[in-house]
């Protein structure tokens, strides 16, 4: 199945990296992609059930909520997320 969902405080690489490692780490899970210039994670997965809840919490969780559903502390967590990402993001280059 494939879930798509539009989230804030998307700003790099570093943020794409971040969720690309979480929600790739979740059972079933077999590609993420992250779309910078639309704000989307799109997510392939297993199964027949819709998970679209489960993983839009998992985003909230890192500080990148939908559309729309964001706040002053939701963008401190995004940051910190970001820079989580390039430094895993630079230990792999």
């Amino acid at each position: 199945m494939k879930t798509t969902i539009e989230i804030e405080n998307l700003k790099c690489h570093g943020c794409a990296n971040t969720i690309k490692k979480s929600i790739s780490a979740m059972d079933d899970v077999a590609d993420v992609q992250v779309n910078h210039e639309s704000s989307e994670v799109i997510i392939f997965y297993t199964g027949q059930t819709d998970r679209t809840e489960e993983f839009a919490q998992k985003l909230k969780m890192l500080g990148y909520p939908r559309a729309g559903e964001n706040s002053a502390g939701r963008v401190v967590k995004s940051y910190i997320s970001c820079a989580i990402g390039r430094m895993d993001s630079e230990k792999t280059n």
